[in-house]
């Protein structure tokens, strides 16, 4: 592409860029709440999922700086998708259930985007190093990979890796230093237009923009892609 140097490696957010984790939530809660939420319609289904998926009262990021643990953020969330659908709120031993409930069901549905495997793949016979950075910790997201059938990421960085979250330049200075690559010749690709495109290039890097849905706004200037096959078109000699 016109402006892009020549690419010697990408780095990919990996919830809801690698691992369709909105889904396996979504199943998750259906699961976790087939009893207490029996009553819920389609269109309440479907809205108790938004509620918890999309988390507009911003209790990850309150996770992200240290004033909640992940299972308090997760509660939180749980609440707040809960509160309009069911008088008792989610405290105590119920809470304690539920999240226990959650956390053994997550994993059985954790899967990779249709288009992650062929891409890899790609890079794999073409000798491109890639890797991982996430706004959760090492251990969890390894552990998520994994269980996505993605064992072959070798380099992973977590928030707990050097002690900050995106969009510090640190974490994405990270992986590209773990990935044995030049910021300035890194891909960075996530579905986050601001922590992930807008935030990575600040640091150095190139910032792509997944776009999935091709929901964001048309005047956006920077790269944007709404399938990780595209990433090719950054790698004009990988085939």
């Amino acid at each position: 592409m016109n402006n892009v140097p020549e690419i010697a490696g990408v780095l990919f957010d990996i919830d809801d860029t690698l691992v369709d984790l909105e889904t396996a939530m979504g199943r998750t809660l259906h699961q976790v709440g087939a009893d207490t939420l029996a009553h819920l319609s389609d269109a309440d289904w479907i809205e108790y999922k938004r509620l918890y998926a999309h988390d507009p009262l911003g209790w990850y990021d309150r996770f992200l700086a240290g004033e909640l643990t992940f299972t308090e953020q997760r509660l939180h969330r749980a609440r707040h998708a809960q509160a309009a659908f069911v008088e008792e709120p989610l405290e105590g031993a119920a809470a304690r259930r539920w999240n226990t409930a959650y956390e053994a069901t997550l994993p059985l549905h954790f899967e990779p985007y249709d288009d992650v495997i062929p891409l890899l793949d790609t890079l794999d016979a073409a000798k491109v190093p890639y890797g991982a950075v996430s706004n959760n910790v090492h251990d969890y997201q390894r552990a998520k990979l994994d269980r996505s059938g993605l064992q072959r990421f070798a380099v992973l960085v977590g928030i707990d890796t050097v002690g900050v979250a995106k969009p510090d330049p640190a974490i994405y200075l990270e992986g590209a230093r773990q990935l044995g690559t030049r910021p300035e010749r890194t891909l960075y690709v996530g579905d986050n237009r601001l922590v992930d495109a807008e935030s990575a290039s600040a640091a150095g890097l190139i910032g792509v923009w997944l776009d999935r849905r091709s929901a964001g706004p048309a005047d956006f200037s920077g790269h944007r892609i709404t399938s990780l096959a595209d990433v090719l078109q950054f790698l004009p000699n990988v085939r």
